[in-house]
């Protein structure tokens, strides 16, 4: 049985991520299959060319055993106390720049870290939490390679972070990139796109293009897992020897450099489309009326892989969007911490405008009808997907609301 001071502990920085986060527009975590293929390196200058074009920028090295960032950006200095009590400021890396790392605070650049896994997730959850980040336009995650702990972290206390994945065109990498994309899908993480790395050598001496790694992988991947290919990066030596030396840059107009600044271009392209369409979802909600064109965007708070009867405790919510009687896929969040009001409050900042329920309270019910959302309560203990089907075929069942509160 937990511990009733450590829930509340927990409870209270859950409440610190949820509000840290509504600072922060987009979340992107960079991650790879395996090792070696460069998603260091992507991370790092997407947030440099991002903070380049202005926008306010974090960059979070999630990476606890092998961090990279403050190498390969030269980084100096620490972290520093916050306004508020208990909280540090991030490192300050440029105008627009601010960096967190494990590295940040441990004084042996060298030094090992070993934790298992609860320790890596209360460290991740503490990079938020506990770290005054400003209001950021993005907020950039660089984690290990694989599909382990870190990312399934940020998965569970990040939700609404989308995965920009790392691949290098040769199969044994494409075959992990895979694993990559699978792990996202289970876990509800929204897929912004892959990148191909070290996609080519051109010869500084003779010129000749040599595919070092085969090309195309990444591409074709993409295309088959029918996700968007944002582009290809060219191996060049100088970006190695810069990262080496810790000084990372986007001026010149180098192969590389023009082929990221495209891959930048079509990650805010990407961003915007989806800003757009939650704004509409949003407008439609606070409007008070069912979408045009018959377009839903279900919320239905889950245990496992069902409806779970008590709306204020779920661990989970399902969203469905619908589109003229198609179910769209299924995508998983963690809502806030439980307080009076708060999750309401958070299913309309998603753009939910139906919500399916087992028991609600009249606060809650009457606090979502105000936003514009319809509630179905007394929904039978059914899977997510089984009761919007029901509910778009005008055949869901309900029954007696078991919260009286």
């Amino acid at each position: 049985m937990q511990d009733p001071q450590a829930k509340e502990k927990h409870d209270a920085q859950s409440r610190e991520i949820y509000a840290r986060l509504q600072h922060m527009t987009h979340k992107i975590l960079v991650m790879s299959g395996k090792g070696g293929v460069g998603k260091s390196s992507v991370a790092a200058h997407l947030a440099l060319a991002l903070a380049a074009r202005g926008k306010r920028v974090g960059l979070m090295d999630v990476d606890l055993h092998g961090p990279s960032i403050p190498r390969m950006l030269g980084l100096q200095g620490s972290i520093s106390p916050g306004r508020q009590r208990g909280k540090m400021r991030p490192v300050l890396y440029a105008p627009h720049l601010e960096v967190m790392s494990i590295e940040v605070l441990m004084g042996d650049r060298d030094a090992a870290t070993i934790w298992r896994g609860p320790l890596k997730g209360g460290v991740i959850r503490q990079f938020i939490a506990d770290i005054e980040w400003s209001d950021l336009d993005y907020l950039v995650i660089d984690s290990p390679p694989g599909t382990g702990d870190e990312p399934l972290s940020v998965a569970q206390n990040v939700p609404q972070a989308q995965a920009l994945i790392v691949t290098t065109p040769q199969e044994i990498s494409l075959a992990d990139v895979r694993k990559s994309i699978n792990f996202c899908r289970q876990v509800k993480m929204e897929i912004l796109g892959l990148v191909e790395n070290m996609s080519g050598f051109t010869c500084p001496h003779c010129g000749k293009a040599v595919d070092l790694f085969k090309t195309g992988g990444g591409e074709r991947t993409a295309r088959e897992e029918n996700l968007r290919f944002l582009g290809t990066l060219p191996f060049e030596l100088r970006v190695m020897q810069n990262a080496d030396r810790g000084a990372l840059a986007l001026t010149d107009e180098s192969p590389f450099n023009q082929a990221f600044n495209g891959i930048v271009a079509a990650v805010e392209e990407r961003l915007a489309e989806r800003d757009s369409a939650a704004t509409e979802a949003a407008a439609r909600a606070a409007a008070g009326r069912k979408p045009s064109n018959g377009c839903r965007m279900v919320a239905i708070p889950v245990s496992g892989d069902k409806l779970d009867p008590h709306f204020g405790h779920c661990k989970q919510v399902a969203f469905i969007e619908t589109h003229d009687g198609q179910i769209g896929p299924t995508r998983l969040q963690a809502p806030p911490a439980h307080e009076p009001g708060v999750l309401p409050r958070w299913l309309h900042e998603q753009g939910a405008n139906v919500a399916i329920v087992g028991g609600m309270g009249d606060q809650a019910r009457d606090l979502l009808t105000q936003m514009g959302i319809e509630v179905i309560i007394g929904a039978p203990l059914d899977t997510p997907e089984a009761l919007v089907r029901q509910y778009l075929d005008e055949r869901l069942t309900t029954g007696d609301n078991p919260c009286t509160h």
